[in-house]
């Protein structure tokens, strides 16, 4: 009776170690590539931000969409082309909270003057403590998750709550990235719908966290 799971679990553990095996040997395939391109970028990001010209303004937008279009695409292609690897894992979450971190930092450096909000100093301050504090905190949970067993490891995985927090959070960071720009004309209202954005992002990332944290309970 107990033969049939026994040679199930030995099946899964041989497609485990194969997998293993055929990923530790393509560590820089494409999708890593690109996802080493987006670590490139953050520096880069830095310095055009710090750029006071309509130039510096226009290559910072641009560089975070195409972190932000590079972000879908090298999950889309280590699926499609079976190009996963071990590293390209570790490296991709890690190349996200880099990019929206320094954006956020950066955007926070300069303080938003709006006529909805009128002057208000802390604006960006709040929704960006929450959205970076949630992801060190959920970087630290899944790190721990992994060590466990595969039930808390299950727990943690991305859900679409996580998604749409991502989404909002990308269109939030872009409006607000390409507003900068004087030369588009009166932006009063793109800028507030990104500010508005930024908070619903912020929003689901607390509340993503909280229902992470209620799975994990329930595991434990």
């Amino acid at each position: 009776m107990d033969s049939e799971p026994l040679l199930q679990q030995q099946l899964d553990h041989h497609q485990s170690l194969a997998y293993s095996n055929h990923s530790s040997s393509k560590i820089l395939t494409l999708p890593t590539v690109l996802t080493l391109g987006r670590v490139a970028a953050v520096p880069l990001l830095i310095f055009t931000f710090s750029v006071d010209s309509w130039w510096g303004r226009t290559a910072t937008t641009s560089i975070f969409m195409a972190a932000a279009i590079t972000d879908w695409l090298d999950g889309y292609i280590a699926r499609r082309m079976r190009l996963c690897s071990a590293f390209g894992a570790l490296l991709d979450p890690v190349a996200d909270k880099l990019m929206v971190a320094a954006t956020l930092v950066l955007l926070c450096s300069r303080p938003l003057n709006i006529a909805v909000f009128g002057q208000v100093p802390w604006l960006l301050n709040v929704p960006s403590i929450a959205i970076i504090g949630r992801e060190i905190t959920m970087s630290a949970v899944r790190e721990w998750a992994a060590s466990q067993n595969g039930k808390l490891l299950a727990a943690v995985a991305v859900n679409k709550l996580g998604k749409w927090k991502t989404a909002t959070q990308m269109a939030a960071l872009t409006i607000l990235l390409a507003t900068r720009d004087s030369s588009l004309g009166e932006t009063g209202i793109l800028v507030a719908s990104g500010v508005i954005f930024l908070y619903l992002s912020a929003g689901l990332s607390v509340m993503s966290l909280v229902v992470y944290m209620e799975k994990i309970r329930k595991v434990l």
